[in-house]
């Protein structure tokens, strides 16, 4: 099985305008998964979508330890945040004419 994913060349507005360069000659986009075992459910209409979305022992991506940080983690995101990124889509109104994404307004983690 083969997973791919795309990188949108987003230099003109993540970049400040342009300001910083991109150079994604030399960005690390690999990934290499070992023992990766995929798991899916099958789909059986909008009820099964509510069912996997349930909060069950069943449903371990919904458990507290798949969507919440711990505050360690988060403490370490947020330093990252503040030492590294330059471009916060979550709260580009500018560019979103302030009709934000619907996934803006989920947490930020």
């Amino acid at each position: 099985m083969g997973l791919r994913s795309s990188i949108c060349n987003a230099g003109s507005w993540a970049a400040r305008g342009g300001l910083d360069k991109i150079d994604l000659c030399n960005a690390p986009f690999a990934a290499r998964l070992r023992h990766f075992r995929g798991r899916a459910c099958k789909y059986m209409g909008p009820h099964s979508i509510r069912q996997r979305g349930a909060h069950t022992p069943a449903n371990w991506w919904s458990s507290v330890a798949c969507t919440q940080l711990s505050n360690d983690k988060l403490t370490k995101l947020n330093w990252a945040r503040n030492n590294y990124m330059i471009y916060d889509y979550y709260n580009d109104f500018k560019k979103y004419n302030g009709l934000m994404p619907g996934e803006c307004s989920k947490p930020q983690h």
